[in-house]
């Protein structure tokens, strides 16, 4: 059968019309899917709407490509209708003009865009989570929060029906003994709209019951509190006894469940408590833990090695097993002190600036109340005890 040249002409348009939308399809899914990638067109339209955290990149960029993922991340917990924060991307590129305008000169360039306006905030701290987080609390806490006076000391936490509102002044003292269960939010958040009247509800159900409090705190004006946690997503649920961490919840926020989980971890701490009252512990305390007050005093005889960190420094927490196993090696040793310090505590941020902290951990040498070394080394723990042992042995010599 002859073919028609008109039918074929119009069957390979057919094709080719079939295989551009085939791969229309195929790009836009994948496409980011939780971030937005403005334009010219829609940029001023756009952050104008809400609160932006822009990434101005460009593909070929190995910083931007590196930070792709995060980028992701923040966005996953961020871009919700309810939230009053957009997290979005410019492709310099494509979008020269625009970069230009936004005096973008390298990649990526970050910028935070109050609701409103044209002029951006550049970000300017490291490009992990938290520090990203943090930012962006800050920012939308500045324009939203506001702060008490300097001379107005802070009032005790009081509960209403059962729920307690924390601060960064009665946050530590008031979290460091007992069980807590702690609500850490964002007023911006849209899961913590939702889940605000649940909680008040469980606090309100447990307001006679002394075994536990039900508290939250506003990471948005506490950061620094919350920091201490590592607090990277809201709302964030999290179980304390004496002022540690036990658990981070992950269930359902119904009200009995919320109400079934705090009687769980209630009977689970009975337990601990009837094991350990059938057996005694004497385990001695290896490190030594100071802050402003103390540390003079705790430093003025013999040889200290003093850790400075942060809890939420993930080179600190690789650091902490051998810290503790330094310290064993040096328990009894009455001329070696091993010590840490956070440096995130209201009481040891103005002693970790007076020593000169810069980063965490910072490892240095006292004798005698005075600082002679900074160590530098490997942080295995032969290196470490190799150290100590080496300053202890030359003093001896002397």
């Amino acid at each position: 059968m002859a073919i028609n040249p008109a039918d074929f002409i119009m069957s390979k348009q057919w094709i080719l019309l079939f295989l551009f939308m085939l791969s229309q399809v195929i790009n836009g899914h994948n496409k980011d899917v939780h971030t937005p990638q403005y334009t010219n067109d829609n940029f001023s339209a756009e952050i104008k709407k809400k609160n932006h955290f822009v990434m101005f990149y460009a593909p070929w960029c190995g910083h931007c490509q590196r930070l792709g993922p995060t980028w992701e991340q923040l966005a996953e917990m961020s871009n919700e209708e309810s939230n009053n924060i957009r997290i979005a991307k410019v492709d310099c590129t494509i979008e020269s003009i625009l970069c230009s305008e936004h005096d973008v000169t390298g990649y990526p360039t970050l910028k935070f865009f109050k609701a409103g306006e044209t002029k951006g905030i550049k970000f300017r701290g490291t490009r992990d989570l938290p520090s990203l987080t943090s930012f962006i609390n800050d920012q939308l806490g500045s324009s939203s929060s506001t702060s008490m006076p300097e001379d107005v000391a802070p009032s005790p936490p009081e509960a209403v029906n059962g729920l307690l509102e924390l601060t960064e002044d009665t946050f530590e003292k008031h979290i460091s003994s007992g069980h807590h269960f702690v609500k850490f939010y964002a007023p911006w958040c849209g899961h913590c709209q939702k889940l605000a009247p649940t909680w008040d509800e469980l606090a309100n159900s447990l307001r006679h019951d002394d075994a536990v409090s039900i508290s939250k705190i506003d990471c948005t004006q506490y950061r620094s509190a919350c920091g201490q946690f590592d607090i990277m997503g809201y709302p964030t649920l999290l179980w304390i006894e004496d002022g540690k961490k036990v658990e981070k919840y992950a269930g359902q926020r119904s009200h009995e469940e919320l109400k079934a989980y705090v009687s769980s971890m209630l009977a689970k701490s009975a337990d601990k408590s009837n094991q350990k009252s059938e057996s005694t512990d004497d385990t001695p305390h290896t490190i030594v833990s100071l802050t402003a007050d103390s540390f003079k005093h705790g430093v003025e005889k013999g040889l200290s090695f003093v850790k400075f960190f942060a809890p939420w420094c993930g080179h600190c927490k690789r650091l902490a097993p051998t810290w503790e196993q330094l310290g064993k090696k040096f328990f009894g040793n009455q001329n070696v002190n091993i010590v840490k310090v956070d440096c995130t505590l209201d009481t040891s941020k103005e002693l970790c600036n007076e020593q000169e902290v810069d980063g965490f951990p910072s490892l240095y040498l006292y004798r005698d109340g005075r600082k002679i070394f900074e160590y530098n080394g490997s942080r295995n723990l032969d290196d470490l005890y190799d150290f100590v042992m080496i300053h202890l042995q030359t003093h001896d010599e002397l």
